[in-house]
């Protein structure tokens, strides 16, 4: 198991915690931020495969930011499969 602290840019979240085994999402949380909105992408991803979950949340954009809390989340699943 694979667990990861990503630290979010330009987002009203602070901070993400996730967990990977076998290149499928097994945990997530969201540290700040909108609690519904992060909570709701944490339960949507968990269980999903690590780059179907990049394919879906990359470049999703929050009020014109250029980033997102998804797009953040996509952000460190690529860097933690590097």
């Amino acid at each position: 198991m694979k667990q990861i602290s990503y630290k979010t840019s330009g987002v009203c979240s602070r901070e993400i915690h996730i967990e990977v085994e076998d290149g499928v999402i097994t945990s997530c949380a969201f540290v700040g931020g909108c609690h519904g909105n992060t909570q709701g992408v944490a339960a949507l991803v968990t269980g999903m495969k690590v780059e179907d979950a990049i394919a879906k949340l990359s470049g999703i954009d929050c009020r014109g930011r250029g980033t997102s809390c998804p797009d953040q989340l996509a952000k460190a699943l690529r860097e933690a499969a590097e």
